[in-house]
């Protein structure tokens, strides 16, 4: 544990206090060493099952084979270009590559038919010709809320915007602001400028009512010009909505000529069974955000457009762009980016994650709480949490907790979620065999025991 110890005294002595959740004897974390497929091994070298998929980033695999190759050649030829200046022909490539797989996908380009959820046909999709998508590329997954707000800003000429109860969209200002929760807002609410109104976030066809209800009458302001909506509600809880709810929020933007932002930046790339959930209920966005398992591991984002949408924000280029960064559209990020997509489609990742996420959710169903809890079980594909309350509903905090602590010394990482930190989060790579998963519902069946007999 030397090693261990000294490392987590620098952080103590030399990073922000706010940032990494030291013990003060130093006993803990654990320190990230290497990683590989479903695995990460610590600076002790103990091997562990890592159930979080480095916050969702690792869709095919910690240090994919060929998207650690693409990084390498890549970094050998061009390690740096010029965001908006002289544009590398990575950039164009998956600006492309996203088009493709968005829009075109959804509306019938790209060489695929029409995509469609148990034959429904995507809801806000034209016919004839297939959409195309435009790009504008961040680093790290805020980013690409606040190009997309933005966007539907200079679009309709309207500021206000309508997020959800529970939202997480990240931590910069504008996407702060649309960040529902209190943790991370009350401490900068001076500083932010309030154009986002707030809806209930359903779990249930009679909160739906309710929340389309909210949605339209903030949309009758007249001062809405968008709606940002995650299909599924990650950091809140893994929070799934009635399969129906995007595609009525669909259709209310557009009744009042608002834009539906989708923030797909946990949901995308086959985490939730599908390429991108919203999928699931047949609804094309007019803009969506990603990032995490964009690349596999490289600091990169996108917020994707429709074109015609795009095209109406933002003015052509004078040489001095009105958004950007230095490291726009990386050249390592968008090799990586292409590599894990390619990866993502021949390994025929969101059809795994659909069957093994169906695997995990019954035999979390079928599992003993302890006297006194509740055990509630919800997600889709690998998104999966595992809820523990009090049987009077108050959130079991303190045995999520200890949950965590035992499901780690028996070497499986999984983390807490949700307000109150009361629900297990099942995101893992989704490359998981299904043994490392029925051995990760082992671990968890023995600290469920351990616990009812504490």
């Amino acid at each position: 544990m030397k090693a261990t110890r000294r490392i987590l005294d620098l952080l103590r002595a030399y990073e922000s206090r706010n940032v990494t959740l030291i013990a003060p004897d130093l006993s803990g974390p654990i320190v990230w060493e290497r990683a590989r497929g479903a695995h990460v091994w610590d600076l002790e070298g103990r091997r562990y099952l890592d159930l979080t998929a480095a916050f969702g980033v690792a869709a095919a695999g910690h240090a994919n084979p060929r998207v650690v190759a693409t990084a390498r050649r890549q970094m050998s030829h061009l390690l740096h270009a010029m965001g908006d200046v002289y544009p590398h022909r990575l950039k164009a490539t998956l600006a492309r590559e996203l088009s493709r797989l968005t829009f075109e996908r959804w509306t019938g380009g790209a060489g695929e038919s029409r995509i469609s959820d148990r034959g429904r046909t995507m809801i806000g999709a034209t016919r004839q010709p297939p959409r195309t998508g435009k790009v504008i590329f961040g680093n790290s997954g805020f980013e690409a809320v606040e190009a997309a707000l933005k966007t539907a800003l200079l679009a309709t000429g309207r500021a206000g915007v309508v997020a959800f109860q529970g939202a997480y969209h990240g931590l910069g200002y504008g996407a702060l602001t649309a960040t529902e929760r209190a943790h991370f807002r009350l401490p900068f609410r001076s500083q932010l400028n309030p154009f986002v109104r707030f809806a209930p976030f359903p779990v249930s066809d009679d909160a739906a009512a309710r929340a389309c209800a909210a949605v339209r009458h903030h949309l009758g302001s007249g001062r809405i010009g968008a709606v940002l909506i995650e299909p599924v509600q990650g950091r809140s809880g893994i929070r799934v909505p009635p399969s129906d709810f995007l595609s009525r929020v669909r259709a209310l933007c557009d009744q009042f000529g608002a834009l539906l932002i989708v923030d797909e930046i946990y949901t995308g790339f086959g985490r939730t069974g599908r390429w991108f959930a919203c999928e699931r209920g047949g609804v094309v966005p007019d803009l969506v955000c990603l990032g995490k398992a964009l690349t596999g591991g490289f600091p990169l984002s996108a917020c994707v457009g429709r074109a015609d949408v795009m095209d109406r924000a933002w003015p052509e280029a004078t040489g001095e762009a009105i958004h950007t960064s230095t490291f726009l559209g990386h050249p390592v990020g968008c090799a990586m980016a292409l590599s894990q997509i390619g990866e993502i489609r021949s390994r025929r990742l969101p059809r795994r994650s659909e069957r093994l996420g169906a695997v995990l959710r019954t035999r979390l169903s079928r599992m003993a709480v302890p006297a006194g809890l509740v055990g509630d079980v919800r997600g889709l594909g690998l998104m999966v949490g595992f809820e523990l309350c009090h049987r009077d509903g108050r959130p079991a905090c303190d045995a999520v907790c200890e949950i965590v602590r035992v499901m780690l010394d028996r070497g499986v990482l999984i983390l807490p979620e949700g307000e109150h930190g009361n629900v297990l989060a099942f995101t893992p790579p989704l490359v998981i065999s299904q043994i490392d998963l029925e051995r990760a519902v082992g671990a968890l069946e023995d600290a469920l025991a351990q616990l009812g007999s504490a």
